[in-house]
């Protein structure tokens, strides 16, 4: 069973247990004062604005017990995805590192992006061809993806580095940086495969009558 955490603020929680349950999973909210359930394979952190995004996006939510007990379930080797402010929670509770920050241009961007799959070889993105490019969309406000030097030489040399903006053809240009990341990073992996974050909402292209499903390969990485 795939536990999507809910905190005070979640509002893509209900989408993530839709877009699991269409994919066939069994999937279920989980408030983030509960235990999580016995029978928990994965753990998904959805978007929304947990607590109001006060100090910064995710930084409250990091702090939550409920935290503690995903840190376990990492080191039991089960499967967490963060996704938009669940990425947030996720790099400020130290489950991958860098950090999400005010966009570039100040503004909350809603639209739909192009990304390009860095590294086709985890449970994350195997559904995809290296190369690839995909469409997902975006709604963020603190999706600017920032690392020091030594951080960002350590994600490239180790490719954890799972998705970048770029634009239709897979260029990526400045151009196709909706938020000033840096390198256009889009969706990074923890110290292992099992952990990954990204900004784009996968949840939100997964089910077919919206007409568009790219999102459903990197929901599947719950398979393994």
């Amino acid at each position: 069973m795939i536990a999507v955490v809910q905190f005070g603020g979640s509002n893509c929680d209900r989408d993530a247990v839709r877009a699991l349950t269409d994919l066939g999973f069994e999937a279920e909210r989980v408030w983030h004062e509960d235990p999580l359930p016995e029978e928990t394979t994965g753990i998904m952190l959805p978007g929304g604005f947990s607590y109001g995004d006060y100090l910064r996006g995710g930084a409250m939510a990091a702090r939550s017990p409920m935290m503690n007990a995903v840190g376990d379930a990492i080191d039991d080797g089960l499967p967490v995805l963060g996704v938009c402010n669940g990425a947030q929670v996720g790099c400020e509770a130290g489950l991958t590192p860098g950090a999400f920050t005010t966009n570039a241009s100040a503004r909350f961007q809603c639209e739909h992006v192009y990304l390009r799959v860095e590294n086709a070889d985890t449970r994350w993105t195997s559904a995809y061809e290296e190369g690839e490019v995909i469409e997902l969309p975006i709604a963020h406000g603190e999706g600017r993806f920032e690392i020091d030097d030594e951080g960002y030489e350590e994600l490239e040399s180790a490719d954890r580095i799972l998705f970048r903006y770029c634009d239709e053809d897979g260029n990526v240009i400045d151009e196709a940086n909706p938020n000033g990341s840096r390198g256009n990073v889009a969706g990074i992996l923890g110290d292992t495969e099992s952990v990954a974050v990204l900004m784009p909402h996968p949840e939100r292209a997964s089910l077919p009558e919206l007409g568009n499903t790219d999102g459903r390969g990197v929901l599947s990485g719950f398979e393994g």
